[in-house]
C-alpha cells in the first residue's frame, strides 16, 4: 500500500465560501480554480482509483487564510469550516482518504492553539502551517505558544511554502516576474523557514517537534555544503551582529538539525535528480511518500504516477520502500494505515 502524505483538496463548504469572499484571489488563486480535482470529490476519487494500492491524506492548498480573512474571528471560522469538512469527508471516504491534516493560521488570536487541539481530537493526523504568516517569519514571539503546544501534543506539522508575486526578486522592482516567486521562491521559502527555526532556538527549546517539509525541503538537499561547512563559520561574514556566539550556543551543528530534526516528503515534480539528492540528504526514516496531487499538468494523476515510478526504480529493499510508502508516516502520526 502507498499512502500519499501530502495531497491537496478543498472541502465543498469551504470552496463555496472561498469563491464568495475571495473569488478574485490572484496568482495561486488562478491556479487552484483551474483544477477540478481540487474541489470535485468524484474527479478526485477516480484519480485515486487509477493507481493500484494507493490512498491519499488530504490537506488544504492555497491561498493562506490570513491573506483574505478580514478579522481574527473570520480566521477561526474559515479554519473550522476546512477542518470539519475534512473530518466529514474522510469519515465517508475512508477507502480513498484514510486521514487528513488540520489547517491552521498562526494569525489567529491564540496562534491557532485551540483549533489545533480541537481538530486533533476530531481525528486530524496533525496540522499544516505555511513558511510565513502573511509575510512574517515563524519565529516571531507571538507564535511561540503554537510551537510550545505542538511540542506538547507530539503531533506532526506539515510545513507548506507560501510566497506570491507581490514579493519582488530584486529591490528595484515592485513584483516578482515570470512566476519566479513560485518556481524558485517556494523552495527558498522552505529552506529559510527551517533555518529560522534552527537559529531562533525553537528546535532546541522544543525537542519533540515533528515537522514534515514539503518538496524534499526545497533547496535544502542541494545546499548541504553551505548548510554544513558554510554554516560552521556563521558569523565570519557579519560585522554588526554576534552570530559566532549564537552559533556556538546551539545544542548541535547547524547542519545536524536539518538531517536529524526535520522530515521531508518526496513531492519533487517528477525530478529524478532532485529525488535522489533528497534521498541521500535525509535519513530514510525521515522520508514520507507524497505526490503534491493534483498540481501536475494533467490535473491530478501525473505526479502520482511519476513519483511512484521514480521511487520504484531506486535500489531499495522492500522493507525500506515500505517505510517510505507508509511506515514512516505511521510512525510520525501514531496512526496505522496498512
Amino acid at each position: 500500500m502507498r499512502i500519499d502524505a501530502y495531497t491537496h483538496f478543498f472541502p465543498k463548504k469551504f470552496f463555496d465560501k472561498l469563491n464568495e469572499v475571495a473569488g478574485d484571489y490572484k496568482d495561486m488563486g488562478k491556479r487552484v480554480r483551474s483544477l477540478p480535482a481540487l474541489y470535485d470529490i468524484d474527479v478526485r476519487k477516480k484519480i485515486v482509483d487509477g493507481h493500484k494500492d494507493y490512498q491519499q491524506i488530504l490537506s488544504y492548498p492555497q491561498p493562506p487564510i490570513e491573506k483574505f480573512a478580514k478579522t481574527p474571528k473570520d480566521i477561526d471560522e474559515f479554519c473550522r469550516i476546512i477542518n470539519d469538512g475534512f473530518a466529514e469527508l474522510c469519515a465517508k471516504e475512508q477507502d480513498h482518504f484514510p486521514g487528513w491534516v488540520a489547517h491552521l493560521s498562526l494569525d489567529a488570536p491564540d496562534a491557532g492553539i485551540a483549533e489545533a487541539e480541537r481538530a486533533i481530537k476530531n481525528g486530524a493526523l496533525g496540522v499544516q502551517i505555511y513558511t510565513n504568516v502573511a509575510g512574517k517569519p515563524l519565529d516571531r514571539p507571538q507564535y511561540l505558544p503554537f510551537w510550545k503546544k505542538m511540542n506538547e501534543l507530539g503531533k506532526p506539522i506539515w510545513l507548506h511554502p507560501a510566497r506570491g508575486a507581490e514579493v519582488p526578486d530584486y529591490i528595484d522592482e515592485k513584483k516578482s516576474l515570470y512566476e519566479i516567486w513560485w518556481t524558485l521562491g517556494w523552495s527558498y521559502e522552505t529552506a529559510c523557514a527551517m533555518l529560522r527555526l534552527v537559529y531562533s532556538k525553537i528546535m532546541d527549546n522544543h525537542p519533540n517537534l515533528k515537522i514534515i517539509t514539503h518538496h524534499f525541503a526545497g533547496i535544502v538537499p542541494m545546499l548541504e555544503g553551505r548548510l554544513g561547512p558554510g554554516n560552521d563559520v556563521m558569523g565570519s561574514r557579519t560585522t554588526d551582529e554576534d552570530y559566532v556566539s549564537l552559533r556556538k550556543s546551539l545544542k548541535k551543528r547547524p547542519l545536524d538539525y536539518f538531517k536529524q530534526d526535520f522530515w521531508a516528503d518526496t513531492a519533487a515534480f517528477t525530478a529524478v535528480p532532485a529525488t535522489k539528492c533528497g534521498m541521500e540528504f535525509f535519513p530514510l526514516e525521515k522520508i514520507v511518500f507524497a505526490s503534491d496531487c493534483p498540481f501536475d499538468p494533467e490535473g491530478g494523476p501525473g505526479y502520482i504516477r511519476e513519483t511512484i515510478k521514480i521511487l520504484d526504480s531506486l535500489d531499495l529493499s522492500k522493507a525500506d520502500r515500505d517505510k517510505i510508502y507508509f511506515g514512516n508516516l505511521e510512525r510520525i502520526t501514531g496512526r496505522k494505515f496498512v
